[in-house]
Protein backbone atom coordinates (compact mmCIF):
# COMPACT_ATOMS: atom_id res chain seq x y z
CA UNK A 1 0.00 0.00 0.00
CA UNK A 2 2.71 2.39 0.86
CA UNK A 3 4.41 1.27 -2.36
CA UNK A 4 1.25 2.37 -4.60
CA UNK A 5 1.02 5.79 -2.47
CA UNK A 6 4.32 6.31 -3.22
CA UNK A 7 4.08 6.16 -6.73
CA UNK A 8 0.46 7.85 -6.90
CA UNK A 9 2.45 10.88 -5.33
CA UNK A 10 5.37 10.68 -7.58
CA UNK A 11 3.09 10.83 -10.51
CA UNK A 12 1.35 13.50 -9.28
CA UNK A 13 4.07 15.61 -8.80
CA UNK A 14 5.94 15.11 -11.98
CA UNK A 15 2.49 15.03 -14.03
CA UNK A 16 2.02 18.37 -16.12
CA UNK A 17 -0.49 20.26 -15.50
CA UNK A 18 -2.53 22.43 -17.90
CA UNK A 19 -1.72 25.85 -17.82
CA UNK A 20 -4.50 28.77 -16.64
CA UNK A 21 -6.38 30.12 -18.88
CA UNK A 22 -7.16 34.13 -18.99
CA UNK A 23 -10.92 34.80 -18.37
CA UNK A 24 -10.91 38.00 -19.83
CA UNK A 25 -11.10 38.62 -23.62
CA UNK A 26 -8.73 41.25 -23.24
CA UNK A 27 -6.23 38.44 -21.41
CA UNK A 28 -7.11 35.97 -23.71
CA UNK A 29 -6.41 38.70 -27.15
CA UNK A 30 -2.65 39.10 -25.00
CA UNK A 31 -2.60 35.95 -24.87
CA UNK A 32 -3.03 34.90 -28.62
CA UNK A 33 -0.99 37.90 -29.64
CA UNK A 34 1.94 36.89 -27.13
CA UNK A 35 1.99 33.52 -29.13
CA UNK A 36 1.80 35.44 -32.41
CA UNK A 37 5.04 37.17 -31.89
CA UNK A 38 6.69 33.94 -30.64
CA UNK A 39 5.93 32.04 -34.06
CA UNK A 40 6.23 34.77 -36.43
CA UNK A 41 10.10 35.56 -34.40
CA UNK A 42 10.48 32.09 -34.68
CA UNK A 43 9.85 31.79 -38.57
CA UNK A 44 11.30 35.20 -39.27
CA UNK A 45 14.74 33.08 -37.91
CA UNK A 46 14.24 30.72 -39.69
CA UNK A 47 13.97 32.18 -43.17
CA UNK A 48 16.98 34.38 -42.32
CA UNK A 49 14.95 37.66 -42.90
CA UNK A 50 17.71 40.42 -43.14
CA UNK A 51 16.18 44.34 -44.55
CA UNK A 52 12.90 45.51 -44.62
CA UNK A 53 11.91 44.83 -48.14
CA UNK A 54 12.41 40.97 -47.42
CA UNK A 55 11.35 41.35 -44.27
CA UNK A 56 7.80 42.58 -45.39
CA UNK A 57 7.69 39.80 -47.64
CA UNK A 58 8.33 36.99 -45.47
CA UNK A 59 6.41 38.19 -42.91
CA UNK A 60 3.31 38.60 -45.07
CA UNK A 61 4.02 36.44 -47.58
CA UNK A 62 4.54 37.11 -51.47
CA UNK A 63 2.44 37.10 -55.22
CA UNK A 64 -0.74 36.80 -55.50
CA UNK A 65 -3.17 36.64 -52.58
CA UNK A 66 -4.68 33.07 -51.90
CA UNK A 67 -7.33 34.26 -49.62
CA UNK A 68 -9.83 36.88 -50.76
CA UNK A 69 -13.40 38.06 -48.79
CA UNK A 70 -15.45 40.56 -50.13
CA UNK A 71 -17.74 41.94 -47.82
CA UNK A 72 -21.26 43.41 -47.89
CA UNK A 73 -20.00 47.31 -47.90
CA UNK A 74 -18.35 46.09 -51.31
CA UNK A 75 -14.71 46.12 -49.90
CA UNK A 76 -12.81 43.35 -50.41
CA UNK A 77 -9.84 41.76 -47.94
CA UNK A 78 -6.78 39.84 -49.45
CA UNK A 79 -3.91 37.90 -47.49
CA UNK A 80 -1.43 35.33 -48.33
CA UNK A 81 -0.79 31.85 -47.37
CA UNK A 82 3.03 31.42 -47.41
CA UNK A 83 4.19 34.12 -44.82
CA UNK A 84 5.29 33.65 -41.58
CA UNK A 85 1.93 35.77 -40.34
CA UNK A 86 -0.18 32.90 -41.91
CA UNK A 87 1.89 30.31 -40.34
CA UNK A 88 1.48 31.57 -36.74
CA UNK A 89 -2.34 31.92 -37.73
CA UNK A 90 -2.04 27.94 -39.13
CA UNK A 91 -0.70 26.81 -35.91
CA UNK A 92 -3.16 28.61 -33.79
CA UNK A 93 -6.33 28.85 -35.62
CA UNK A 94 -6.02 25.16 -37.68
CA UNK A 95 -8.02 26.22 -40.30
CA UNK A 96 -6.17 29.25 -41.76
CA UNK A 97 -8.79 30.09 -44.67
CA UNK A 98 -12.25 29.62 -41.92
CA UNK A 99 -10.19 31.76 -39.99
CA UNK A 100 -9.65 34.72 -42.10
CA UNK A 101 -13.15 34.43 -43.97
CA UNK A 102 -13.98 34.45 -39.86
CA UNK A 103 -11.94 37.33 -38.46
CA UNK A 104 -12.59 39.86 -41.39
CA UNK A 105 -16.50 39.68 -40.90
CA UNK A 106 -16.48 40.04 -37.74
CA UNK A 107 -14.70 42.79 -37.60
CA UNK A 108 -16.69 44.76 -39.69
CA UNK A 109 -20.31 43.56 -38.48
CA UNK A 110 -20.35 47.20 -37.34
CA UNK A 111 -19.28 48.65 -40.36
CA UNK A 112 -21.84 46.80 -42.78
CA UNK A 113 -24.95 47.28 -40.10
CA UNK A 114 -23.65 51.41 -40.59
CA UNK A 115 -24.07 50.91 -44.56
CA UNK A 116 -27.15 49.67 -43.58
CA UNK A 117 -28.32 52.81 -42.14
CA UNK A 118 -28.24 54.64 -45.49
CA UNK A 119 -31.71 52.36 -46.90
CA UNK A 120 -33.44 54.27 -44.14
CA UNK A 121 -35.17 56.99 -45.77
CA UNK A 122 -35.52 59.47 -42.30
CA UNK A 123 -31.62 58.55 -41.78
CA UNK A 124 -30.62 59.75 -45.46
CA UNK A 125 -32.98 62.83 -44.55
CA UNK A 126 -30.86 63.70 -41.34
CA UNK A 127 -27.41 63.13 -43.20
CA UNK A 128 -28.76 65.47 -46.08
CA UNK A 129 -29.58 68.04 -43.10
CA UNK A 130 -26.08 67.29 -41.70
CA UNK A 131 -24.32 67.97 -44.41
CA UNK A 132 -25.72 71.55 -45.36
CA UNK A 133 -24.59 72.56 -41.83
CA UNK A 134 -21.44 74.88 -41.79
CA UNK A 135 -18.04 74.23 -40.63
CA UNK A 136 -17.63 73.79 -37.02
CA UNK A 137 -21.62 74.88 -36.64
CA UNK A 138 -22.30 72.90 -33.56
CA UNK A 139 -26.37 73.77 -33.44
CA UNK A 140 -27.24 73.09 -36.85
CA UNK A 141 -25.18 69.70 -36.23
CA UNK A 142 -27.36 68.71 -33.24
CA UNK A 143 -30.40 69.95 -34.69
CA UNK A 144 -29.92 67.94 -38.41
CA UNK A 145 -30.91 64.93 -36.01
CA UNK A 146 -28.10 62.82 -37.21
CA UNK A 147 -26.58 61.04 -34.17
CA UNK A 148 -30.18 60.68 -32.40
CA UNK A 149 -31.09 58.97 -35.86
CA UNK A 150 -27.66 56.96 -35.41
CA UNK A 151 -28.51 55.93 -32.17
CA UNK A 152 -31.64 54.52 -32.44
CA UNK A 153 -31.18 52.80 -35.52
CA UNK A 154 -28.03 51.31 -35.30
CA UNK A 155 -28.50 48.25 -32.36
CA UNK A 156 -31.19 47.04 -33.98
CA UNK A 157 -29.62 46.93 -37.46
CA UNK A 158 -26.31 45.36 -35.85
CA UNK A 159 -28.32 42.37 -34.36
CA UNK A 160 -30.15 41.86 -37.67
CA UNK A 161 -26.62 41.46 -39.18
CA UNK A 162 -24.77 39.30 -36.29
CA UNK A 163 -27.86 37.23 -37.02
CA UNK A 164 -27.06 37.08 -40.81
CA UNK A 165 -23.45 35.97 -39.81
CA UNK A 166 -24.32 33.93 -36.94
CA UNK A 167 -21.94 30.92 -38.48
CA UNK A 168 -19.32 32.90 -39.56
CA UNK A 169 -19.50 34.48 -35.23
CA UNK A 170 -19.67 30.89 -34.58
CA UNK A 171 -16.49 29.98 -36.39
CA UNK A 172 -14.93 32.54 -34.88
CA UNK A 173 -15.73 32.04 -31.49
CA UNK A 174 -14.46 28.28 -31.92
CA UNK A 175 -10.90 29.08 -33.61
CA UNK A 176 -10.56 31.69 -31.06
CA UNK A 177 -10.67 29.33 -28.39
CA UNK A 178 -8.67 27.05 -29.91
CA UNK A 179 -5.81 29.75 -30.40
CA UNK A 180 -6.06 30.30 -26.90
CA UNK A 181 -5.46 26.73 -26.10
CA UNK A 182 -2.66 26.55 -28.77
CA UNK A 183 -0.83 29.96 -27.07
CA UNK A 184 -1.35 28.88 -23.61
CA UNK A 185 0.59 25.47 -24.40
CA UNK A 186 2.99 27.41 -26.15
CA UNK A 187 3.84 30.00 -23.92
CA UNK A 188 3.26 27.90 -20.30
CA UNK A 189 5.90 29.29 -18.17
CA UNK A 190 6.82 32.91 -20.08
CA UNK A 191 5.71 36.12 -19.10
CA UNK A 192 2.70 37.51 -21.19
CA UNK A 193 3.17 41.48 -21.26
CA UNK A 194 -0.18 42.93 -21.57
CA UNK A 195 -1.78 44.86 -24.88
CA UNK A 196 -4.29 46.87 -25.59
CA UNK A 197 -6.54 45.04 -28.00
CA UNK A 198 -10.07 46.23 -29.90
CA UNK A 199 -13.32 45.10 -28.58
CA UNK A 200 -15.25 42.40 -30.27
CA UNK A 201 -17.83 43.97 -32.65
Amino acid sequence: MAVVLSVLLAGACTARSRPLLPASEQGRSDLIKAAQQVLVGRCMHRRGAAGPPLRQQVLFGTGRAELSVTLATGYTVRAHTDGCLADAHRYLYGDLARWFRAEVIVNNLRPEAQAQLHHDPDYRAALTRRAACDKGDSRCVRASGLQQMRARLEPARLARVRAAHHDDIAAYDRLRDRAVHRAADLLDGRPTPHRKGNPHS
